[in-house]
Order: structure tokens, then sequence, then C-alpha cells
């Protein structure tokens, strides 16, 4: 955008109405690519939700995490399993 200033003074007011008249073209300019984008944005999202959806469909998930009290649970459930076949096993035999 090239701004022309005029050494004039009477000829201030008429370079002024240019000024704004290219400042309001450069705002419609600006408004255009911003809906633009936002079009690329939207379509792009579709995209990505769309592939995460079938990612998450094929077997790939996150990994959870596990706090460690549910470990610990989880572990004395374990130790208890694995007790009582084995004390099933020793009276078996």
């Amino acid at each position: 955008m090239d701004i022309v200033v005029n050494p004039q003074k009477g000829a201030c007011m008429a370079d002024l109405d240019a000024v704004l008249e290219q400042l309001r073209q450069e705002r419609e300019r600006a408004a255009g690519e911003l809906r633009q984008l936002e079009k690329v944005i939207a379509a792009l999202s579709k995209v990505t939700a769309r592939s995460s959806r079938a990612a998450s469909g094929s077997g790939k998930r996150m990994k959870r995490q596990l706090s460690v009290a549910a470990r610990e649970r989880i572990a004395a459930a374990q130790r208890a399993r694995w007790a009582k076949v084995r004390a099933q096993s020793r009276r078996a035999s």
C-alpha cells in the first residue's frame, strides 16, 4: 500500500480521502483473506476429526495413566489370585 503525501495544504483533504479509500479497500481484501482462512481451517478440522475417530476405532488407543493407588490395588488383587492358585495346587498334591 503506497501512501503519497502532498506538500500542498489544500490537497491534504483530497489525499486523506484517497488514503481512507485505500484503507477501506485493504480492509475488504483482508476480510476476504480471513474468510478464506476460516474455510480452510474448517475443512482441515473436519479431516482431522475424521482421522482421529478412525484411528481410535482401529485399535490405536491412548495409553491410560493409572494412579499409584490403583496400581497397588491391582497388584494386591493379582497377588491374592496367585496365592489362591498356589494354595489349591498344594492341596491337590
